[in-house]
C-alpha cells in the first residue's frame, strides 16, 4: 500500500491553493516535498515513495484537517518546527531572545540548489520577521544511493546573546497505520542489542548523557517500519543515524491524530547554550535511507553510500593486524615485543599493532592509573624509543601501528600537575574517577592544540608509524570546564565539536593514516567521527557467539569494512577456527597468544589469513546479504558477492542447536542466476578434504545448500566462484 504522508486537500473538497514554492528533495526511490503557504511558512507536504508523475506535487496542500465540529481548519506539518508557536508537539528549536521572548515564527526566506560530491545540496534559509534570528535547512541527496543527509544551523544579529534550549537536525513527519521501532543499547563488552517496539501515542526518546564515550549504552542509530514489524527483504523501512560524539537524542512522538514526528537532535540535557551575535550554531547530521524492500536494501544503501562518501578512505584497503595487548597487557619490552612481531610475520597479518602502556617516566604507564598525558616512551620498557619499534617491525616484514587515548588524563601524570585547569573538573567538590581518569577540556584551544600535537610529534618523529588506535575510555564526569567559566550550558556540546577540530587536524595532516575509532569498546560508532576514522572497535566483548549478534546488528548501518573483529581468548571453550571465522566477517585482527595454539592451529591461522588476503575484497567491499539470523535461532549464516557477481564468499554458523531438528538448505543471495558456480569449502582444520562442486547460480538461491546441522559451536565459510 503506497502511503501518503499529508492528507490531499482534494480528499476533503477543500480548494487547492497555488503555493508560493514548492522544493523537492529527491532521491532515486524516494520524495521530499516542502511547500511554503500563504502566509510564507515552509511545511512537509509529502515524503514517501517516489512520485511516478512529478505533476502530482501540485495537488498537496500545505495541511487540511477536519476539525472535530466537522468544520474545516487548518494544520500542517511546519518544516522547522519552532517553540511558541501554533504546534503543540516537541520543537525542532527553542530559543530565549535577548529581551527573554521565548517563542519564534519562522518564514521561507530563499533557498538554492547546487551540486556536491556524490549528490546535490538543497539549501532552505528561513527567517523571524521580529527578531533578526536566521536558520538555514540543509538537505544533501545521494540520489543513486537513496541517502538524505540533513543538518540546521542558527545565527542571529541580536543586541545580546540568545540562548539555544532546542536545536534539532531536523524533524521529519512519517504517516502508517503502525510504526515499529528498533533502537539498540548495551554497555560494556554489550554493545549492540536490539530493542524492539510497536509506538503509541506519546513519545519515545532515546539519548545518552554521557557526554564523552557516549555510545556505551545507547547507539546513534534507529530502525523504523510502517505498518509491520522490519523484514530483511520486504516491507517499508528506514535506516536513521545521527551523527555525533557526544550527547544525542532521538524523538519519536506519534501526535494526536496518529502523525509520527522523528527528530533527531544533539541532547539538550545540561546544554542550554549560549549563542553569541553573528555566530553559526551547526547541528550533527542525521543520515537516513527509507527502502520498500525491506532492510536489507536499506542496509546496501547506507553500506554503498558510506564507502563512497563518508567513511575515511572508504574504498581503500584494510590492513589485518596482531594486537599484544591480550597477550601481554601492560608487561613488555623491546624483545617481547620483537617476538610478537615475528608470530605477525608467520601468521601473514599485514601490521603489529601495540597497544596501551608504551608511555609515562615520571609515572609510568604499568596499570591504568597513571601515564595518561604524559606521551613520552618508557624509558624501562623501550629504551630505543618507539622509532627502534618502528624499525624492528620493518626488519620484520610488517607495518607498525601504536594506540593512544589523547584526550584523556590520569591524574598521576605530569600534565595533570602542570595543567588542572586543562581537565573538565568541579571546583568545589571531590572528584570521581571513572577507571581512574579525566576528560580534557576539549572547548579550550589550548586543549585542542595540544591533543593534536600528541599525534602530530608522535607521526612527526616515527613517520613509519602506520596505524593508530585512537581510544577514549571515559565519560565525562564533575561536569564543569575551568575555560567556559560561566557558559557551562555550551560544555557538552564544545567539548565534541573540540573534538572533531582536533580529529579533522590530523586527518588533513595526516589523510593516507589508518586509524582505528575505539571508546572502551564501540562507545563510539558514529558517521561524523567516521569522516577521519577508517573502521571502529564494535566491542571489547569478541567471545564469539556475542560478536555473531553485535556484527548482526551493526551491519545494518556499517560496511563491514568499518567493523574491526579480532580473534582472542575471549571464550576459550570455542574453537580457534569458529574464532576465526568470525572475525573474518568483518575487518580482520588477531589478539592472542599465538604460542599457546597447537601446530595445527597455528597452521589453520595462517592458511585462514592467507583465505582472507586473497578475498577480503568480495567481504569489505561486496554487498552484504544475511541469510540465516541468530536472532531467530540457533544458526547464522551471511554470504558477501562481489560488484560483478562473479565471486562470493559464504559464512554458516551452528551455534547452540537444543535439538537435532530439521534445518532446511541456506539458500544464497545475490547471484548471477545463469552463471555456473565453483562452491569450494575454505578455513578448513590442516588434513580436511577439500571438496569443490559446480551449481547454478539458479539453484544455489531457489535450492541452496545444506550448511547448518546439529553440531554445536561449528562453522564454515565457502568460496563460490564464477566459471
Amino acid at each position: 500500500m503506497k502511503v501518503f504522508f499529508l492528507t490531499v486537500i482534494a480528499a476533503l473538497g477543500a480548494a487547492v491553493t497555488s503555493p508560493a514554492q514548492t522544493i523537492q528533495i529527491a532521491t532515486a526511490s524516494t520524495d521530499l516535498f516542502l511547500k511554503v503557504n500563504e502566509q510564507g511558512r515552509l511545511y512537509q507536504v509529502y515524503l514517501g515513495e517516489k512520485l511516478a508523475n512529478p505533476a502530482d506535487a501540485d495537488l498537496l496542500d500545505w495541511a487540511v484537517y477536519a476539525g472535530s465540529d466537522g468544520s474545516i481548519c487548518k494544520r500542517g506539518h511546519e518544516a522547522y518546527a519552532a517553540s511558541g508557536g501554533e504546534d503543540f508537539f516537541e520543537p525542532a528549536l527553542a530559543l530565549t531572545h535577548a529581551d527573554g521572548n521565548q517563542t519564534t515564527y519562522l518564514y521561507y526566506k530563499t533557498h538554492t540548489v547546487l551540486p556536491v560530491k556524490g549528490g546535490t545540496e538543497t539549501v532552505i534559509t528561513l527567517y523571524d520577521k521580529c527578531y533578526p534570528v536566521e536558520v538555514k535547512l540543509h538537505y544533501v541527496t545521494y540520489y543513486n544511493e537513496d541517502v538524505v543527509k540533513v543538518w540546521s544551523e542558527f545565527s542571529h544579529q541580536e543586541q545580546g546573546d540568545v540562548f539555544l534550549w532546542r536545536y534539532a537536525s531536523t524533524i521529519l513527519y512519517l504517516q502508517a497505520n503502525k510504526y515499529f521501532l528498533t533502537n539498540y543499547h548495551g554497555d560494556w563488552a554489550r554493545e549492540g542489542y536490539p530493542a524492539p517496539q510497536q509506538l503509541q501515542f506519546g513519545k519515545k526518546i532515546v539519548d545518552t548523557k554521557l557526554g564523552s564515550r557516549a555510545a556505551m549504552q545507547s547507539h546513534p542509530f534507529f530502525t523504523l517500519s510502517f505498518d509491520r514489524k522490519a523484514d530483511v527483504r520486504t516491507g517499508k523501512v528506514m535506516l536513521g543515524s545521527i551523527g555525533w560524539t557526544g550527547n544525542f537524542s532521538c524523538t519519536f512522538e506519534v501526535d494526536n491524530v496518529g502523525v509520527l514526528r522523528l527528530i533527531p537532535a544533539i541532547n539538550p540535557y545540561a546544554s542550554t547554550y549560549q549563542l553569541k551575535q553573528g555566530e553559526v550554531f551547526k547541528t550533527p547530521e542525521f543520515v537516513f535511507t527509507i527502502s520498500y524492500e525491506g532492510t536489507e536494501k536499506a542496509s546496501h544503501n547506507l553500506h554503498d553510500w558510506a564507502r563512497r562518501y563518508q567513511l575515511k578512505d572508504g574504498q581503500g584497503d584494510r590492513l589485518t593486524l596482531l594486537n599484544n595487548w591480550e597477550n601481554t597487557a601492560f608487561d613488555f619490552d623491546e624483545k617481547k615485543l620483537g617476538l610478537l612481531m615475528d608470530e605477525a610475520k608467520q601468521l601473514g597479518v599485514d601490521m603489529f599493532l601495540l597497544d596501551d602502556g608504551w608511555f609515562g617516566n615520571a609515572h609510568p604507564r604499568n596499570n591504568d592509573t597513571a601515564g595518561l598525558g604524559d606521551w613520552q616512551p618508557n624509558r624501562k620498557k623501550l629504551p630505543n624509543g618507539i622509532a627502534s619499534l618502528t624499525r624492528m617491525a620493518s626488519a620484520t616484514g610488517v607495518k607498525f601501528g601504536l594506540w593512544v587515548e589523547p584526550e584523556m588524563v590520569n591524574p598521576k601524570s605530569d600534565l595533570f600537575k602542570k595543567h588542572p585547569d586543562w581537565a573538565i573538573t568541579l571546583p568545589n567538590r571531590d572528584l570521581y574517577y571513572y577507571r581512574n581518569q579525566l576528560v580534557l577540556d576539549m572547548s579550550n584551544p589550548q586543549v585542542q592544540d595540544f591533543v593534536f600535537g600528541v599525534v602530530d610529534h608522535i607521526m612527526t618523529e616515527n613517520p613509519e608509524i602506520a596505524y593508530l588506535k585512537w581510544d577514549c575510555n571515559s565519560p565525562i564526569t564533575n561536569i564543569h570546564s575551568p575555560y567556559l567559566q560561566c557558559k557551562q550550558g555550551n560544555l557538552y556540546i564544545d567539548h565534541v565539536r573540540g573534538v572533531y577540530n582536533v580529529m579533522r587536524r590530523v586527518s588533513e595532516k595526516y589523510p593516507s593514516l589508518p586509524m582505528m575509532l575505539c571508546a572502551g569498546g564501540g562507545g563510539r560508532c558514529d558517521y561524523e567521527a567516521l569522516k577521519y576514522f577508517t573502521e571502529f572497535w564494535c566491542s571489547d566483548n569478541t567471545d564469539p557467539y556475542e560478536r555473531l549478534y553485535m556484527q548482526w546488528t551493526m551491519s545494518d548501518f556499517f560496511p563491514v569494512k568499518a567493523m574491526a573483529s579480532h580473534v582472542t581468548n575471549w571464550n576459550k571453550q570455542a574453537s580457534v577456527k569458529f574464532r576465526v571465522d568470525v572475525a573474518s566477517m568483518c575487518k580482520l585482527g588477531f589478539d592472542i597468544d599465538l604460542k599457546s595454539l597447537s601446530d595445527e592451529e597455528r597452521q589453520f591461522c595462517r592458511t585462514a589469513v592467507a583465505h582472507y588476503q586473497r578475498l577480503k575484497k568480495v567481504i569489505l567491499d561486496g554487498d552484504q546479504y544475511k541469510l540465516v539470523s541468530p536472532y531467530e535461532g540457533n544458526h547464522a549464516a551471511v554470504n558477501y558477492v562481489s560488484a560483478d557477481k562473479r565471486q562470493a564468499v559464504v559464512f554458516a554458523y551452528n551455534l547452540h542447536p537444543r535439538f537435532k531438528e530439521y534445518v532446511p538448505p541456506v539458500r544464497l543471495r545475490g547471484l548471477l542466476p545463469a552463471a555456473s558456480y565453483v562452491v569450494k569449502e575454505i578455513n578448513q582444520m590442516p588434513g580436511a578434504e577439500a571438496v569443490s562442486k559446480v551449481y547454478s547460480g539458479d539453484y544455489l538461491m531457489k535450492v541452496g545448500l545444506p550448511l547448518l546441522g546439529d553440531s554445536e559451536g561449528t562453522s564454515s565459510v565457502w568460496e563460490i566462484t564464477a566459471q
